[in-house]
């Protein structure tokens, strides 16, 4: 052959695309787990509850003004009467949320899911019931009102195990829904028709024990909406509208508070309007003008999820077989070895395996133990081949060395999620730097032409 290294490089390229189908095969394997795993969390909050929103508490009622059309004249005259529905809404000048939620970690197979049992007390006060009283919008029409309700929602009602209310401190007895025309899980009392002529303030406290799956939030539908939630999860992840003033978190939980006014949002007029809640999370921006309403929480999150950090792990796997393949490339190339391309397969197959065992080994095992054996067993297998592979031990163990140096960073990467970018950055300009120094005196042009055809002796 004339250029023999040309030949093989692309054979050493056909191995690695083979190895990239590998790798993506794995990831697909990934993938399907963490569906699997989100399966799981669906069919936890079906059977106990999914994430819970408070809106609440607030005063409704329902009314329908009709007033009467006169057409025609003489003895042709009718009467038709026409009607207009509309709700009154009369929300707090005041809210005072204290929320400590326990966390309940319930299981579908093997997939966790983290549940919480909250214990909520909600403190309402209206300067007055002016907002309750109807106005004609007709002359001469005819009002009518239902009773005023006094209501919490909730995200779903099946969480509830308890509620209680005191209203001026007298208990007053709940009953399920809510009678509001969007709003229509939770519970409610009727208050008396007087209620509405009231002109002294007016106060309402509401306890709630509330079970929910892996978030929790409030609409801030009140003048003044103040907040505190603790619990002993210690990863929380603050999300909504909303961050907290301040806030506490530590390995025994989290202590994070809430100060908001009715200027800095649109969930009173959004809520009397009936606006669906934003969705979980942050919303995108501009959501506003898609007509939802602001709310804040938090969500329990688990960070050592081992299918979203072996997804992460996955997507370094080309740049683990590159430079592996860099690394042979080298002592074959500085030490006159030979390494069949079957053997570069062989290697970018026991790293490609690694992934496969870190998402295995980590459904039984916690993250951190199972990457450490499945990384072991890998730098084992390698060094020992690599011993063969490059003649000698003593290239083999440096080999499966610079293996653990490239596990022990990718740990470093999946664990610094803030700084994972300067950290890869640095690692690779380290190993650029390397081959550019190994190889500074290398004469390219003569290791790469073809040997010359021996002279045939006369």
């Amino acid at each position: 052959m004339k250029h023999p290294v040309f030949l093989k490089i692309m054979a050493v390229s056909g191995v690695l695309l083979m190895l990239i189908f590998g790798l993506n095969l794995i990831g697909g394997i990934v993938r399907d787990r963490q569906f699997h795993r989100e399966a799981a969390t669906r069919s936890v909050a079906q059977s106990l509850a999914g994430s819970q929103t408070l809106i609440g508490p607030l005063i409704h009622s329902s009314c329908v003004e009709t007033w009467d059309v006169v057409t025609g004249s003489g003895t042709g005259q009718t009467s038709t009467e026409q009607r207009r529905e509309f709700a009154l809404t009369a929300l707090p000048d005041d809210l005072n949320v204290t929320a400590g939620a326990a966390m309940e970690p319930r299981a579908r197979g093997l997939h966790k899911v983290n549940t919480f049992a909250l214990k909520a007390n909600l403190t309402a006060r209206w300067n007055d019931l002016a907002s309750l009283q109807p106005q004609a919008t007709v002359k001469n029409s005819r009002l009518q009102c239902e009773a005023p309700v006094l209501m919490v929602a909730v995200g779903d009602a099946r969480g509830i195990r308890t509620a209680r209310l005191r209203l001026d401190g007298q208990d007053r007895a709940l009953k399920p829904g809510t009678h509001h025309r969007a709003y229509t899980r939770g519970v409610h009392t009727v208050l008396p028709e007087s209620t509405r002529q009231r002109s002294e303030p007016f106060s309402a406290e509401f306890q709630m024990e509330l079970a929910g799956t892996e978030r929790f939030s409030v609409v801030p539908l009140a003048g003044t909406t103040a907040a505190r939630f603790t619990s002993t999860w210690p990863h929380p992840s603050f999300d909504g509208r909303f961050l907290p003033t301040e806030r506490a978190v530590g390995a025994q939980g989290f202590d994070a508070v809430w100060r908001l006014s009715a200027l800095a949002t649109t969930a009173p007029q959004d809520i009397t309007a009936g606006k669906p809640v934003c969705s979980e999370g942050a919303p995108e921006e501009g959501s506003a003008q898609k007509g939802c309403t602001d709310a804040f929480g938090v969500s329990f999150i688990d960070p050592i999820n081992p299918y979203t950090l072996s997804d992460r792990a996955t997507k370094y796997g080309l740049l683990f077989v590159a430079l592996t393949f860099v690394a042979v490339g080298l002592f074959e190339f500085m030490k006159n070895l030979r390494v069949h391309p079957v053997q570069y397969l062989l290697v970018g197959s026991a790293l490609s395996i690694f992934f496969l065992l870190l998402v295995s080994l980590g459904e039984h095992l916690p993250f951190s133990l199972a990457y450490g054996i499945a990384a072991t067993a890998c730098v084992s297998l390698l060094a020992y081949y690599a011993s063969h592979m490059l003649g000698s031990v003593r290239r083999g163990i440096p080999f499966g060395m610079g293996i653990a140096a490239l596990y022990g960073t990718l740990y470093l990467l999946l664990q610094l999620e803030q700084t994972a970018l300067v950290i890869g950055a640095v690692a690779l300009f380290v190993v650029l730097t390397a081959v550019m120094v190994l190889t500074r005196r290398v004469d390219w042009y003569a290791r790469l032409a073809p040997a010359a055809a021996p002279t045939p002796t006369p």
